[in-house]
């Protein structure tokens, strides 16, 4: 059953979120600084990577960063470098282009294998770590924020992150999400990949997009005191600047679908790559009186399975079923309660939106999710469900618990957004700019 202690009801209180300031003097200090980080110099040149093997979180993070820093004052040109095939589809501000990788699949025991060419997985690698290589000598960036994987997948980031250190002035940066995976697991993938050399070696910082009031890296990973002295928490990205961004067509496409304004039970499954079981313990709930359950499938979730899925959902006249939506938080302010999985990005929105949820978070390859979750729910800001316990008549129950307003004064990081731009303005301001670089 789910966690017994109710949920914030945080509808109507987004006052009660409130934005600490960051802990480091190095962002503290860059409130001063003017709009253009570069004066009388060219646009700052920033590249985005994401080696997207699984689901849709590395490269929604790096497009609401990239809309992000499209969109201030000192116009940067920003190169996404993504492993996702429709990753070009998503609407950008003036400045941002992307280049999608030869994509990668991951399978559910974390092993990686080509997704659509008929390629060994080292000819896919090395053809994957040319065009990078290609890519950064020739957009020659003054930053590249690396997503998650410090030597990308499979290390094919080695070949570009060894010229960078001799060829370039680049200040590369590693994005981190607030929990990577148990402690134990980390020092030994951490290990196996030799991360923290390619840290010492390559990385200016590691920014981690996360409250260490939830989770603190820097205390609760076993990892030398010269890699914590690079880590600067920024807070949780605020997914509400996702709507400022959103395509007049994708409003056309979501108002087409005719969906209930309210009294909405929002179900989603990432990607659904792996999203099967709740999606099917979904489809089957018992939903409240005058309530519609809207079940986004994900674009990666099996044909056999969403036909079965989608035929569920034409038997139960409370249930939608709805296979993709190009920006999902488009959905959550129509939404009273939200049953999901954990991962990152949709944990942010319901943070971000403020909305009652219940998680039922994936426990493999990795534990990040069931962590985060358990963590948020130890604060009442959600609900969790261990995957094992799932079932329809757990989510119904939870459904018919009534919604209990909070008494607890929430004080989370949503400014991760606003910091991020601050943090990479003072970090241009103090690197020697040469326009154009020497190649």
């Amino acid at each position: 059953m789910p966690s017994t202690q109710p949920s914030a009801q945080w509808q109507g209180q987004q006052s009660a979120v409130q934005a600490r300031p960051l802990e480091l003097r190095e962002i503290a200090d860059a409130s001063e600084v003017t709009h253009s980080p570069c004066p009388n110099q060219r646009p700052p040149r920033i590249a985005l990577y994401s080696h997207d093997t699984m689901g849709l979180g590395h490269k929604r993070r790096n497009w609401l960063i990239a809309q992000t820093l499209g969109t201030a004052a000192w116009k940067a040109n920003i190169l996404m470098i993504s492993g996702m095939r429709d990753a070009s589809d998503g609407p950008t501000p003036a400045g941002v282009d992307c280049l999608t990788l030869p994509a990668l699949y991951k399978t559910a025991d974390g092993r990686y294998q080509p997704r659509q060419l008929m390629l060994e997985l080292e000819e896919l690698i090395g053809l994957r770590s040319q065009l990078i290589r290609t890519a950064i000598k020739n957009f020659k960036p003054d930053v590249l924020i690396v997503d998650n994987v410090p030597r990308g997948a499979m290390r094919e980031l080695d070949p570009t992150l060894e010229y960078i250190k001799s060829q370039l002035p680049t200040r590369c940066i590693l994005g981190l999400r607030d929990v990577i995976d148990t402690p134990n697991a980390v020092r030994r993938d951490w290990k196996r990949a030799e991360n923290l050399s390619a840290i010492r070696r390559y990385y200016y910082a590691l920014w981690i997009y996360g409250d260490p009031q939830v989770y603190d890296l820097r205390r609760e990973y076993p990892l030398p005191a010269d890699v914590v002295a690079k880590m600067q928490p920024l807070g949780y990205l605020d997914q509400r600047d996702r709507l400022h961004h959103v395509r007049p067509s994708t409003r056309l496409s979501l108002a087409a679908l005719d969906l209930p304004q309210e009294r909405l039970v929002l179900g989603l499954v990432g990607g659904g790559q792996d999203g099967a079981a709740l999606a099917r313990a979904f489809a089957q709930v018992s939903f409240p009186a005058d309530t519609t359950g809207v079940l986004v499938t994900g674009p990666f979730m099996p044909p056999d399975l969403q036909a079965q899925i989608q035929a569920q959902g034409a038997q139960n006249p409370q249930l939608r079923v709805v296979d993709y939506v190009e920006e999902p938080a488009l959905l959550f302010p129509m939404a009273d309660r939200v049953v999901a999985m954990g991962g990152y990005n949709t944990t942010c929105e319901i943070l971000s939106f403020q909305k009652k949820a219940l998680l039922v978070p994936r426990v493999k390859p990795r534990q990040e999710q069931w962590i985060r979750a358990q963590r948020l729910a130890a604060r009442g800001l959600i609900d969790v469900l261990h995957p094992q316990q799932l079932t329809p008549a757990a989510i119904s129950d939870w459904l018919h618990q009534p919604c209990y307003p909070s008494s607890a004064n929430i004080d989370l990081n949503l400014n991760g957004l606003d910091n991020l731009r601050v943090a990479l303005q003072a970090l241009l301001q103090t690197m020697p700019f040469t326009a154009p670089h020497a190649s």
